[in-house]
């Protein structure tokens, strides 16, 4: 639980929507930034938040919390799944990454069909958006200046981006866990 404090700190320096609670049908907009721990810890939310599917396009994926969110929505009877960008799997941290993922049952599938895949979206129940510089992984969330931004109930934007992430998605190939 977030003291009082920390709360105003936050709000000062980071505005009101760095904690308020994503509204049940009304959109809203919440930024977040890292290393601060703002942006890592709106893409959990949006995780956590997913009722029927997640989708997810990313270029570098080696966040342990992220792989944890993603498994844990998997197991409540989320529909998860990935395109992520072929290079991650010749990373050592990528590929532990990867097979947690798909040994939890959660397709993956790389895309080598561009020089690099460069997205970093993840969208839940057709009508929810994250997206922004941060990467999914470690560094980017404790080391590199990062920003996310998450649209909540915002089915008009998401829809372009889930033709995106299809689109990449037919063109990639499925990971196969290396054990």
């Amino acid at each position: 639980m977030v003291g009082p404090v920390a709360t105003l700190i936050a709000l000062l320096a980071f505005g009101p929507e760095a904690y308020a609670d994503a509204p049940t049908t009304q959109p809203l907009v919440q930024i977040g930034f890292s290393p601060e721990g703002s942006a890592a810890r709106l893409v959990l939310q949006v995780i956590e938040r997913a009722e029927r599917e997640i989708r997810v396009m990313a270029y570098s994926f080696t966040s342990p919390e992220i792989a944890r969110a993603l498994v844990a929505a998997k197991r409540r009877g989320v529909d998860v799944q990935m395109v992520v960008d072929a290079g991650e799997s010749r990373s050592r941290a990528g590929t532990a990454a990867l097979n947690v993922l798909t040994n939890a049952g959660i397709l993956v599938r790389l895309n080598d069909r561009y020089k690099i895949q460069h997205d970093k979206v993840i969208m839940t129940d057709g009508k929810h958006l994250e997206t922004g510089s941060l990467n999914y992984s470690l560094a980017a969330e404790r080391s590199n200046s990062e920003n996310v931004i998450v649209l909540w109930n915002r089915p008009d934007i998401v829809a372009p981006y889930l033709e995106h992430w299809r689109s990449r998605w037919n063109s990639g190939i499925p990971y196969k866990s290396t054990y």
